[in-house]
């Protein structure tokens, strides 16, 4: 017995003995890696960093961008991201066999990749972007079947995309862009039915994008030729986007085959043909847009009652003929219905009328007429229970009739009734007055007879702008331009009003000054402002600052826009508009607020910015239906983090934001942060100081030099990073009645150190949540990191490089927690 418990007892020992030593030779494995990666580097300032802290005297896990795996304490995730590297990536790299997450971006490798990588097959992130790194797209990327994010923008890439990247079935986003690759997109691309993310800036020249769910070119593309025959063939497309292109050909029947499309965008092209009648059989369409082609032949008559979905069907501009079909009321949800600029024919139909959503109708310039059995414009009448009716154009048609007294029926929404030259007779219905709402009306060069009705003075039209004195930018004008033919008088009032309608759309800029240096973004009349907001209706503010306020607008192409109007009279709003012009003309960043141009007039200056339908962190943080999860929280902070990591160090001069804040912290549709509101900015010398007697930053968020002595750096947007940072995850406002005397929302964080479970948002993290050790270590990371944003010195505090290397080492470790 004792022989056999002593056998067993050796066999067990030399087990653990040979375990150990596979466990140090695969720690020594992972360690030539990096120690590889070390060497390749060549002489530059961030070296220094892997010099000296990738030390053999450590253990690997403790490195700087390294994180082991709590088991095995294998390396899983390797970070060197932003670290100013440079040299070629070695092939040792893939020994690192338990690798989860590889990020380099940010850097300066060049070479090619080594195929050894290969051997990581247990990674699910790569991210090479942002460095130099070249030659062909490596086929062996197919076999990463585990790969959820490959990230290879902004390299030097060439060549065709292989094949066999299709096989990485897990595969969700694939970022390819600012690269010099050619061909097509594999047709296997079906295959990644995983796929959610693909680069919207198409990468490749004269190429089309075919992939599972979404086809979509980019502005900065031109695509000529017939679209691929393969197209029609993918039934699971959702998107179909091939506008403002020069396509050629006609649309074959089998497009009825693309039964899941929900938008489908051909405008402005050349193609040509008839339109096919499967197009109109597609249940889940939401979006039709065939306009400014060469189509011809008629709308198809049997309109389906499928198309139950469609708001958006775009004809107009086109040769199309016959009659509009009455069965187009069977897309019972239309709201733009635009078939002007065809040579269409018959009367408007009557079925027009049960469109009850409808708000754009555009039938101008076609050959359209009356019923022959009635002189009465019957469609005027039927198109008064369409209650949302805003936009209704039937100018340059042949419609011979008259006027119905019904015209005073419409909707208080109307705002643009475009009747000219279209052989109307009789005389104005004295009603129209009713049609308070209205901003244009057009019935000029027509054969019209009598007076004006009395009541049209109803419509009055407000005093125009003055050069002279400021006025509110909540004005509101009514701009109304009746042109009759009969009276030298009325002819001389048309002359009047188009002049005045000029004036108000041209630019009234004097010379020199720094804001037009958006030209280059575009030029917004304020008339364009006016209407897009719906003469700044307060249903669409969005939200008040010390110098303006912002509004949700449309523009006529539907473009949805946010509006920030500058107040005027408020003291330093002029040089609030002009600073704000300054900074944005010249960045360019994922993270910050897109200027789409400006408007500009001595007493009227607006921004036009890209809508955020989110809103704000701060509403995310307090609004009572809202909730950000712990990955999202994170995502955010890393955000602003790269925001102002690109204004402190991305650009010539350094750009400090001056008042960051949750409600500056904008969120897209992707909740994606932007900051925003630049109008106390400043832009300096890098490592400069400056006085400044005018502090307009919000308390709370202040750095104590810049309250209290007016000294702005870039270290003054780390402090008010830290305190956002806090907030975030505390959901605690540094304003809340809680802090007084010495107790600030700082050090209520700080004193909770190390611990901190006390002051995290409640509702983020439970002990009873899976992983909830790792979570809650997490989020402590995230404090201290913020503390250290915070401190009382400018020259004690992280700079944002840092900052933002860390941040992004906090969620490795929630990716790995989240996989493990």
């Amino acid at each position: 017995m004792d022989k056999i418990y002593y056998f067993f007892l050796f066999i067990f020992s030399f087990a653990r003995l040979d375990v150990t030593a596979s466990g140090n030779s695969s720690v020594t494995a992972d360690q030539s890696a990096l120690l590889a990666i070390r060497e390749r580097m060549m002489t530059s300032g961030s070296h220094q960093i892997l010099a000296k802290n990738w030390s053999v005297t450590s253990s690997v896990c403790d490195w700087i961008g390294v994180t082991c795996g709590s088991r095995h304490r294998r390396v899983t995730s390797l970070d060197i991201s932003n670290m100013n590297l440079a040299g070629t990536i070695p092939p040792l790299l893939g020994n690192l066999s338990f690798l989860v997450l590889l990020n380099i971006s940010g850097n300066n490798f060049h070479g090619e990749l080594p195929r050894e990588l290969v051997q990581l097959f247990r990674l699910r992130y790569l991210d090479f972007a942002n460095n130099n790194l070249g030659g062909e797209l490596p086929s062996w990327f197919g076999l990463l079947h585990k790969l959820q994010f490959l990230s290879l923008e902004n390299n030097r890439f060439t060549g065709p995309i292989p094949p066999s990247i299709a096989n990485m079935s897990s595969l969700e986003n694939l970022w390819l862009s600012n690269n010099s690759i050619e061909g097509t997109i594999p047709i296997e691309f079906q295959n990644l039915h995983n796929l959610k993310n693909l680069d919207r800036r198409n990468p490749f020249k004269n190429i089309i994008i075919v992939v599972t769910c979404i086809i979509q070119t980019h502005d900065s593309c031109t695509f000529a030729g017939a679209v691929p025959d393969e197209v029609w063939n993918l039934t699971l497309l959702s998107s179909l986007d091939f506008g403002d292109n020069k396509l050629t050909g006609g649309i074959p029947e089998k497009i009825g085959n693309l039964q899941r499309l929900e938008l489908l965008n051909l405008g402005n092209n050349t193609l040509s043909g008839s339109m096919p009648a499967g197009i109109f059989n597609i249940s889940s369409l939401q979006y039709i847009g065939l306009h400014r082609n060469k189509f011809s032949g008629t709308i198809p008559l049997t309109m389906s009652s499928k198309l139950s979905k469609l708001k958006f069907l775009y004809l107009c501009q086109n040769y199309l003929s016959g009659v509009i079909p009455n069965t187009i009321s069977n897309a019972s949800q239309l709201v733009y219905l635009l078939l002007h600029g065809n040579e269409l024919t018959g009367s408007v139909p009557s079925s027009l009328g049960s469109l009850r959503n409808l708000q754009f109708l555009l039938l101008a310039s076609n050959r359209l007429s009356s019923e022959s059995s009635n002189p009465e414009l019957s469609f005027f009448t039927f198109l008064t229970t369409c209650r949302f009716l805003r936009y209704l154009t039937v100018d340059q048609n042949p419609l011979n009739g008259f006027l119905p007294s019904s015209l005073s029926n419409y909707s208080t929404s109307l705002e643009v009734l475009h009747a000219a030259n279209c052989q109307i007779k009789g005389n104005i219905p004295v009603g129209i007055s009713n049609l308070s709402t209205l901003l244009k009306l057009d019935f000029s060069s027509n054969e019209l007879i009598g007076s004006v009705p009395k009541t049209i003075n109803r419509l009055s039209v407000p005093p125009c702008q003055s050069n002279s004195t400021r006025r509110s930018s909540k004005r509101k004008v009514l701009l109304l331009v009746i042109s009759m033919l009969g009276t030298a008088a009325i002819l001389t009032a048309v002359g009047v009003a188009i002049l005045i309608l000029r004036w108000l759309k041209k630019p009234k800029v004097s010379g020199g000054t720094k804001s037009m240096s958006l030209a280059k973004y575009g030029r917004f009349s304020y008339y364009d402002l006016l209407h897009s907001t719906d003469n700044y209706r307060d249903s669409n503010l969005v939200g008040k600052g010390s110098f303006g306020s912002v509004y949700k607008g449309i523009l006529s192409d539907d473009t949805v826009v946010a509006i920030k109007v500058f107040n005027l009279q408020v003291e330093g709003s002029l040089k609030s508009f002009d600073k704000e012009c300054n900074v944005l003309k010249s960045l360019r960043h994922r993270n910050l607020t897109k200027v789409l141009g400006s408007c500009s007039n001595p007493d009227f200056k607006a921004l036009v910015l890209k809508y955020m339908p989110n809103g704000n962190l701060e509403e995310w943080l307090y609004l009572h239906n809202n909730f950000l999860d712990l990955t999202q929280r994170v995502n955010i902070l890393i955000d602003v983090a790269c925001a102002l990591e690109y204004l402190h160090y991305g650009y010539d001069t350094p750009v400090v934001h001056c008042d960051l804040k949750p409600t500056n912290i904008l969120l897209d549709e992707d909740m994606v942060a932007h900051v925003s509101d630049f109008s106390i900015a400043k832009m300096f010398r890098e490592g400069e100081s400056i006085l400044y007697t005018d502090t307009l930053a919000t308390l709370g968020y202040i750095a104590p030099e810049y309250g209290s002595e007016g000294i702005v750096s870039t270290r003054i947007d780390v402090y008010s990073f830290g305190i956002v940072s806090m907030e975030t995850f505390s959901r605690m406002k540094p304003s809340d009645d809680m802090f007084l005397g010495d107790l600030s929302l700082k050090s209520w964080v700080e004193n909770s150190l190390p611990d901190a479970l006390q002051v995290i948002d409640e509702n983020l993290i439970r002990p009873e949540d899976e992983h909830f050790t790792d979570k809650l270590n997490c989020v402590i990371l995230i404090m201290k990191l913020a503390v250290n944003c915070c401190r009382e010195s400018p020259g004690e505090r992280m700079n944002m490089k840092d900052v933002l290397v860390e941040l992004k080492k906090i969620k490795q470790q929630l990716l790995l927690t989240a996989s493990a």
